[in-house]
């Protein structure tokens, strides 16, 4: 079970979408804060990025920069915001960007993404993150042959992947998500809950899991997770009752086994504690995600 996914699952709504761009110097683009992430491949030539907030970053060819909450920013030839270039008769340097955009709910974040930085960026380094470039490659085919293609999207959601993937690599060792997904015996309990989130755990079960004593698992998890075994536990099942609530049709009764509970009632008293409201009034107030 793969907890990166599973959170990024958790937070995506609608299709995302990428495109291939072929520029020439002079050029300027910006782009607006919205509920959603965004990223930039450098395939040829060097960009500005100018974050709304923040310094300007350069990009060089096979660098990559992905903007998990996007506050708004500008790309160029040159750094800046709010900046009008005008074409000339002698364009200048070509630069080609594969560009791509995600929605995601950021209204209930995973806390694997929460803590990511506003800005990740990933300069090229020979032999480093090859399944980041192997999905970039792919990604990049598709548009140039078949800006149709059904493939499309799961390169997307792939190239996602990787790329969260390829963050947390780079990261020190210490404490936080970066370290609970290294850490083998936290991995192992939150790849347990991950797995079946139904199931009966306890500190005591989840630590047998990880291979530890009762105090000392509660302990370890407390300390990279950032909470909880048992609050960790209540949270997901939640998000993943809050999502089949927005998303599918299915009766209460089936939710509720679903995320753990044995009662309807158990279920609905833990989710309105969770979100202040009974789940049916949820169901009716939440937007379906887009197909």
């Amino acid at each position: 079970m793969d907890i990166l996914s599973d959170a990024v699952a958790a937070m995506r709504v609608g299709i995302p979408h990428s495109n291939r761009t072929e520029v020439r110097a002079p050029w300027h683009r910006e782009f607006p804060a919205q509920d959603g992430a965004g990223f930039h491949v450098v395939l040829q030539g060097s960009v500005w990025l100018t974050p709304t907030q923040g310094e300007p970053i350069r990009l060089q060819v096979g660098d990559v920069v992905f903007l998990p909450r996007e506050l708004g920013h500008a790309i160029g030839d040159t750094p800046g915001i709010g900046i009008d270039r005008q074409a000339t008769t002698q364009p200048g340097e070509t630069t080609v960007l594969l560009c791509g955009a995600y929605r995601l709910d950021q209204s209930r974040a995973h806390p694997l993404l929460s803590e990511l930085p506003d800005i990740i960026h990933l300069p090229a380094r020979i032999g480093r993150h090859p399944a980041l470039r192997g999905a970039i490659d792919l990604l990049g085919y598709e548009l140039d042959t078949d800006a149709d293609s059904g493939a499309i999207g799961p390169l997307l959601a792939v190239l996602l992947l990787y790329l969260l993937r390829a963050w947390y690599d780079d990261q020190p060792t210490g404490t936080g998500w970066g370290a609970a997904l290294r850490d083998p015996a936290v991995h192992a309990a939150l790849q347990a809950i991950h797995r079946d989130p139904a199931a009966p755990w306890t500190v005591k079960s989840l630590g047998i899991e990880a291979g530890l004593s009762r105090s000392v698992f509660a302990q370890r998890f407390t300390a990279t997770v950032g909470t909880a075994p048992q609050s960790y536990l209540t949270w997901w099942r939640m998000t993943l009752a809050a999502r089949m609530l927005r998303d599918t049709d299915a009766l209460l009764r089936v939710i509720a086994e679903k995320s753990g509970y044995t009662s309807e009632y158990a279920f609905a008293a833990a989710f309105k504690r969770e979100f202040g409201v009974a789940p049916g009034r949820y169901r009716n107030t939440a937007v379906p995600e887009v197909a």
